[in-house]
């Protein structure tokens, strides 16, 4: 039986957390090769269907990586970021999935292993959860 991989999206802003992603990536530090990485100008840019439409894509796990509240290059992106998760994981619940599949964490540019830790943990989760389930098909 072939191990489960699951696809994991990673909205990240450009500032801070894809800066952490790649210091990871320079410190050769290991963090699961499944997770897609999004570069968006600031989380503050997702909105909720862009998270909900990479779970109907096939995503088992999507987070947020944003700069460190307070240090949000665009004010309060980051923060407008988490209540949209929050309201993201109100509608997952609603239809069924378990919210925890989609998370917001903060990191700054220099916060290198945080972020493959982060990866690491969340992946994790998402493992012990199995698929999501959720895909659509690609003719829908």
């Amino acid at each position: 039986m072939e191990e489960y991989k699951p696809t994991i999206v990673a909205f990240c802003c450009q500032w801070c957390s894809y800066a952490a992603a790649d210091l990871a990536g320079s410190m050769r530090l290991q963090y699961p090769p499944n997770i897609k990485i999004i570069r968006v100008p600031c989380t503050g840019r997702v909105d909720i269907i862009h998270m909900l439409r990479a779970f109907e894509l096939g995503a088992d796990g999507v987070f947020l990586s944003g700069c460190l509240v307070g240090d949000c290059h665009f004010l309060r992106g980051n923060i407008r970021a988490a209540k949209r998760v929050e309201s993201a994981k109100e509608i997952l619940r609603s239809i069924g999935t378990d919210p925890s599949r989609l998370e917001m964490y903060y990191n700054s540019s220099a916060m290198g292993p945080q972020f493959a830790e982060r990866c690491r943990e969340f992946t994790k989760r998402i493992i012990e959860l199995g698929p999501s389930g959720r895909r659509v098909s690609k003719a829908a």
